[in-house]
Order: C-alpha cells, then structure tokens, then sequence
C-alpha cells in the first residue's frame, strides 16, 4: 500500500539535506586543512608527490563509485557501516563502525591543528614555538572544536548550512591557485630525487598522505536519514563531490611543488598563502589565508557532524552503547558528538609539542590508514551486493562491476601495507581494541533477551489438531 503523496512530500521536505547541501558535506569535508598544509608535508617527495595525487584522485573515484553504487541500492544510515553489517554479519560491521569512528575524531585533531595553523598567518604566536604560543595554541584549537561541537547539537540542520555557505569560500582561494597558479611554475622545482629513501617508498608515503585530502567522498552516505530522495542524490553527491574536488586538488598541487621550491616548502606553515603571495603579492597571500581559515573551519564542522553519526547508526543496531543511539530535542545525537569532541580535546591539548607540520603529518597517518580498514570493509561488500542485485545478472555487468569493486579492494589492501609497520600496526591495534566492547554488547544482549522470554506458544501437532473442522 502507497504512501499519501502529502505524507510523501512533508517527508522529504522535513529532510534538510538537498543534493546541493549533501554535495557540499562532501566537498567540505573533503576540502579542508589537509589539502592547505600536505604540500609542506609532501615537500620531501617531490615530484613523486604529483604522480601520488593522480594516482590517489583515481584510487578516491573508484572507492567513491563503489560506495555510489552502494548507496543507490542500499541508501542505509551509516555508509559504510551499514554496508559491511548487512554483507559479512555484526562484528565486520562493529569493526566498520569502531574504525571510522576513531578514525573521524583523530582525524578532527589534525583539522583542528591545521586552522590553528593558517590562524598564525595573521596571528604570530600562533605559528610560534614558546611553551607560551603552545598554550595559546591548544586554546585556540579548543575554542574552535567546541563551538563547532554546540552548532552541531542542534541538529543536522544548522551544520549543514555551515557546511554549504563555507564549500564555497574554501573552493574559491584553492581554484585560484589552480588555475593560475600553472603559468607560474618553474621546471627546476619539480624533481624525481626525493629527499630520502627509494623512488617507490617516496611514491607508497606520498600516496598515503594525498589520501588524506580525499577521505569524506562518503560523507553523504552516513547519515543517509537526513538526505532528500537518497536512492537518487547519495550516489550523485558522492560522485559530484570526488570528482569536483579532485581536479581542483590535482592542479592546485602540481602548481604549489612548481612555484616553490622544496626547501621552501617544506618549511612552510601555510603553503598555498605564500605561494599566492608570490604570485600576486601579500594581499594575495592574506586572502587565500583567509580561505584556508574558513575551510579547516567548514571541514572541522562537518566531521564534527559525522563523529556522531555512525556511532548512532550502530547504536540503533545494538553495535554500539545504546546511549549513542539518543537524540536530543533537537534531533542530534549528542552523546555521541560530545565524547568524540572530549577525545578530541584530550589529544590536541599534548599534541602541542612539536611543529605544525610534524603533529598533523602523525595524525594524518594514522587516521588515513585507519580510516582504510573502514573503506576496504564498505566496498568489499559491493562483491556480495552484486550477486544479489537483479541489475547484474547480465554478464557485462556483472564483470564491469566486479572488477570496479575488486580494484577498490586492491588498491585499499595497497595502501594500508604502504603506510608501513607503524601506521598499519597502530591501525590494527586500534580496530581490534573494540573488540571488549563488542563482546560486552553481546553479552548485554543476550541477558535482554533471557530476561524478557516470549509468551508460550501452542504448536499444533498432529495430535493437537482438531479433526471436527
């Protein structure tokens, strides 16, 4: 039986995210503090480092479409969680959840990092070294997590706007440098000689890093509840959002490796404001500072958003504390977002010992691989979806997409053993570290159901049945 139409319609109008907002949850958080400061982190790669962003846009595009395609069939509240749950059972789908819920508050520590970074821009104890400038620093860090974090508790509607008005103030000063920024490049900045090690690890590490940049091409998919007509707009949000952002990013990093040269750049705080400023001069710079302000600042709220939800989306299947699974009077899981934010709070504070670049380079690895564990459950779940889709029962078909599906798998089993014994182990140590918790909801659940038997039934045997009928 249909729905109403009315009913149909107050439904959807009720749902906050149109496909211009979900594509700029995407692109938000997607663009961020990451692709403003990985150049000075890149700088030692060299040329390599531009061979490792066209490879990692193609690499994002086929886990992007994955996960599309995913999405259209399955449009599920928790991306890849709810993938991976429904094709390899609970505990997979625990480990999704687990993994990219650390992933994103750990994450939300290097954004954090890199606003406070193009902050000192303008501000010069902000980019200072003192024990003095490091107070001010982690404060300036806090500040920003938690007023992001009482936006994002009344609900999806408010980060959501946040997100769309800043896409485009953060898109435009990166474009800028893109485009123009080609006709400034000199040849001799761009080497094939990293600075250390072999051409293939130089190759593995940049990969890695550029990754970074890329993580949140599934932001639509997770909270899936809150996107209008989501069969329709969660694959074309993800798609338009990758693909915009990767040709902006590819561009925008074979300009900076060829206007500055790799000393330069490795030293560099705030990469792309310096390479406006040798371009067009210091406004140029203080502009694009700006812009880089307002994007950490974008992509900080928007994974503030995300850091609730998938703990929520496992909650509502008793894969996570139930008190996850809570909304306040605003429709935002708060629990949720408030103990990521205190987790975050509690690794930025000491995280302000080193340099910038050095503190958000060891939290970019290890969330960008934990965050791979994720990704290689969610698309490993396209190969079971294919065999039950009537849409791949043609041969072609079948073969195209499987292939697609078994390239996303490869190149993300490829790129966890490229982040090396460090990252990878801390990665693994991390996912299984959730393993307790799983067992005690477990447990938990058993008890429920012993405690709450169902009323006794009459089984109809053959004796039982009545034959006067």
């Amino acid at each position: 039986m249909s729905r109403p139409v009315v009913t149909a319609r107050r439904e959807q109008e009720s749902k906050p995210l149109s496909l211009w907002l979900a594509s700029a949850l995407v692109i938000g958080n997607m663009v961020g503090s990451g692709v403003f400061l990985l150049p000075a982190s890149l700088a030692p790669y060299r040329g390599w480092a531009i061979i490792a962003w066209i490879f990692t846009a193609i690499g994002s595009f086929l886990l992007a479409y994955v996960l599309s395609k995913l999405a259209h069939r399955q449009p599920d509240v928790g991306g890849p969680y709810a993938y991976s749950r429904r094709a390899f059972g609970d505990f997979i789908g625990f480990q999704t959840a687990w993994g990219y819920w650390l992933a994103a508050w750990m994450g939300n520590v290097a954004i954090a990092t890199g606003f406070v970074g193009y902050l000192g821009h303008f501000i010069d104890p902000l980019a200072g070294s003192s024990t003095g400038d490091h107070v001010l620093q982690a404060a300036t860090a806090l500040g920003a997590i938690w007023l992001l974090t009482a936006i994002n508790l009344f609900g999806v509607r408010p980060g959501g706007l946040v997100q769309g008005a800043t896409t485009i103030l953060k898109v435009l000063p990166l474009a800028a440098i893109a485009f123009v920024g080609i006709f400034w490049i000199h040849g001799s900045n761009i080497s094939f000689h990293p600075a250390s090690g072999s051409n293939y690890s130089a190759f593995n590490s940049a990969a890695l890093l550029t990754l970074w940049a890329f993580i949140g091409f599934e932001s639509a998919t997770i909270p899936a509840q809150h996107v209008r007509n989501p069969e329709r707009n969660l694959p074309r949000a993800t798609l338009i959002g990758t693909i915009t952002t990767a040709v902006v990013y590819v561009l925008g990093a074979v300009a900076l490796i060829g206007i500055m040269p790799p000393s330069t750049l490795g030293d560099s705080s705030a990469p792309f404001a310096d390479a406006a400023t040798r371009i067009w001069g210091g406004w140029a710079g203080d502009v694009v500072a700006v812009g880089a302000i307002v994007s950490a600042f974008g992509c900080l709220n928007g994974w503030i958003l995300l850091q609730g939800q998938m703990p929520f989306a496992a909650a509502a299947d008793k894969l996570f504390p139930k008190a996850f699974g809570r909304l306040n009077r605003y429709g935002a899981p708060a629990i949720g977002i408030v103990v990521s934010s205190v987790l975050i709070s509690a690794f930025v504070v000491p995280s302000y010992n080193s340099s910038t670049v050095s503190r958000f380079t060891d939290f970019v690895l290890l969330a960008t691989t934990t965050t791979l564990i994720a990704y290689l459950y969610g698309v490993a779940a396209r190969l079971i979806q294919l065999i039950g889709d009537p849409d791949a029962r043609k041969v072609q078909v079948f073969r195209r997409e499987a292939v697609i599906a078994v390239f996303a798998v490869a190149y993300s089993l490829w790129l966890i053993y490229g982040a090396g014994y460090r990252y990878a182990t801390w990665a693994f140590l991390l996912t299984a570290a959730g393993i307790p918790l799983y067992a005690w909801l477990k447990y938990e659940a058993r008890n429920t159901k012993a405690d709450v038997l169902p009323p006794p039934t009459v089984q109809l045997t053959e004796e039982r049945i009545p034959t006067h009928v």
